[in-house]
Formats: structure tokens, sequence, C-alpha cells
């Protein structure tokens, strides 16, 4: 088993409950062609915090849950720091977990 996995799924509940406590957190799914875009994280579709909650989370919930490997390298808090650029203090505390779970991705097994 990897090391990180018990630091992974905190890190994933703690942004979870972030984007609650921001208000970020969305009620319903988008639709499937939202869902579907080839873009990366969804940008002509989702906003960050629907690509968060709607494709993040739950793609590295399967990870965890089936113990499939992590992935070999994370760069979304480069993404969300270009996306909350005018909401740094609004948004700190959620890249801050981003932070973590890029540093746990990059950390050896």
């Amino acid at each position: 088993m990897d090391k990180r996995l018990p630091e992974v799924a905190e890190q994933l509940l703690l942004i979870e409950r972030e984007l609650r406590a921001l208000g970020w957190w969305d009620a319903t799914s988008p639709d499937e062609s939202a869902l579907s875009s080839p873009e990366p994280f969804c940008v002509d579709t989702l906003d960050f915090a629907q690509w968060l909650q709607w494709i993040f989370l739950p793609r590295m919930k399967i990870i965890l849950e089936q113990d499939l490997p992590l992935p070999n390298a994370s760069g979304i808090l480069e993404m969300a720091e270009m996306v909350y650029a005018g909401r740094q203090a609004e948004a700190r505390l959620l890249q801050q977990h981003l932070a973590r779970f890029d540093q746990l991705i990059a950390e050896a097994r």
C-alpha cells in the first residue's frame, strides 16, 4: 500500500470541506456534455470549483477506493492560482489544501 494514501484521502476531504465553506459546492451536477469536455480542467464548460467537485474529487475517490496507483504528477495548485488570482484571500485555504495535495503526489513512494 502506498504510504501517502491516508494523507491524500485527508486532503481530498479538506478540499471538499473548503469548497462547501466557500459556497462553491453545487447541489446539482452539470450536464454530461459539460463533464465530457476534452479541454484540460474542462475550462470551456466548467468553472474550476465545478471541475474540482465533479471531475477531480470523484476520480481521486475511485483511485483510493480501488487501490489504483496515484498520479505521477499534479499541477492543480498552479491552475488554482491562475483562476483565483483576484481572490487570493478568499481562496487561500483551498489553495493550501491543493498545494499539499500536489506535494503528496510529488513525493516518492
